[in-house]
């Protein structure tokens, strides 16, 4: 059976270009590259290499980029950083569409005695500025807001937010992590502090991430160890998979174009195809600017997980929402936080796209889902066709 793979917000296929630039650094070029002979020197002239080509992609300088694991360690320790440099605010601004990777460290901190802010989102789910303008203190440590949302791809304004939190002398931190290589990024232009960014989610491997610190910004490390990352985060480097960011980064430089032309075309080809055929469906978000390769579709009186299911049976691959929470049977927090009915709500799924995505995919999903839906209100007791919008 051919798989139909989009649910790529959850992860990335590892380009072909990123396994062969990573290939040689798991054999023939293993050494460590904190060693003072050649033999690791090579390895960490490569190092070196991946770092320019991260700092290209965010429009940053190559020293402004610290590789962590991954985008939730990147979240954390921006966040911690923030409040270790400034021990006398004790107030966190955010909004309640973060990833978990930011909501739940909210709810840490909430523990701990932090007071913490989340900013609402209108039915579009775009952010509120006014309360956020509103929710800014002078004992405001840090606020951290994504830039893209990763269920409905609705963008933030963050550039606009951070020259705001600039404004009252507060830092600002952007989990970047579903609009890195999809959007033009140029820090050097913005009032954004620190932003994170993950590997598996642009084509480079899982266990990978980068936190961008701007330059001149107070930083306290997380991991504490040896003199790795200027001495920002220890531990020995993930050698593979730094190169492997950095080549994929390139990559996703070179197919920006593509992802906002043919990827979107075929976005929207689905989102037409799928809401068109199917009554009492709805694109969440539909009316807000937007990743060019995500769509939440919510479909009434019917169940996420059970419209998975049923998709999997045909080899189609999406989402009811976070991968991060998936598992869970109720609604997103995305979703509620948007004033989304539940009966829509519930029946919500992402179908997130990437470069690999072909128009012979796309007509596949728009001809075998509109009868797994019929068929499962067919098992709803509260569908009623006659009432079909």
């Amino acid at each position: 059976m051919k798989t139909v793979y989009l649910d790529n917000n959850a992860t990335t296929r590892v380009a072909p270009e990123v396994v062969d630039a990573m290939v040689p650094y798991f054999s023939e070029l293993y050494g460590n590259p904190s060693s003072a002979h050649r033999f690791g020197g090579q390895v960490a002239g490569k190092l070196n290499e991946a770092r320019e080509r991260v700092a290209a992609l965010l429009g940053a300088e190559p020293g402004e980029i610290l590789f962590t694991s991954c985008g939730t360690e990147s979240d954390n320790t921006a966040v911690m950083s923030a409040l270790a440099t400034n021990p006398g605010k004790r107030h966190v601004v955010t909004s309640r569409v973060e990833h978990p990777a930011i909501r739940t460290l909210g709810q840490h901190l909430a523990e701990r005695g932090y007071e913490v802010a989340e900013v609402p989102v209108d039915g579009e789910g775009m952010l509120d500025m006014d309360r956020y303008a509103g929710s800014l203190r002078p004992d405001t440590a840090v606020v951290s807001l994504m830039w893209a949302n990763n269920e409905t791809g609705v963008i933030f304004p963050v550039e606009e937010a951070a020259r705001m939190a600039r404004d009252q002398e507060i830092l600002f931190h952007t989990d970047a992590v579903q609009i890195a290589g999809k959007v033009p990024i140029r820090l050097k232009d913005s009032a954004i502090d620190m932003l994170s960014i993950s590997g598996h989610k642009l084509h480079a491997p899982k266990g990978i991430g980068v936190l961008y610190v701007r330059k001149g910004t107070k930083f306290s490390p997380y991991l504490i160890g040896g003199h790795q990352e200027r001495g920002r985060r220890g531990g020995t480097e993930n050698t593979a998979s730094i190169i492997g960011l950095g080549k994929a980064c390139e990559l996703a430089g070179a197919n920006m174009e593509r992802e906002n032309t043919e990827v979107r075309r075929l976005r929207d080809k689905l989102e037409t195809g799928l809401t068109d055929r199917i009554p009492n469906s709805k694109v969440n978000g539909g009316d807000a600017k937007r990743l060019p390769n995500t769509t939440s579709i919510s479909f009434e009186f019917v169940e996420g997980e059970s419209i998975l299911l049923m998709m999997d049976e045909f080899g189609i691959c999406a989402s009811s929402g976070s991968a991060c929470t998936s598992g869970s049977l109720q609604p997103s927090h995305v979703l509620r936080a948007m004033g989304i009915p539940f009966t829509m709500a519930h029946g919500s799924i992402r179908f997130s796209l990437s470069v690999y995505n072909t128009e012979e995919e796309i007509d596949f999903v728009i001809d075998k889902l509109p009868p797994i839906i019929e068929r499962l209100r067919s098992l709803s007791p509260y569908w009623d066709p006659s009432k079909a919008a």
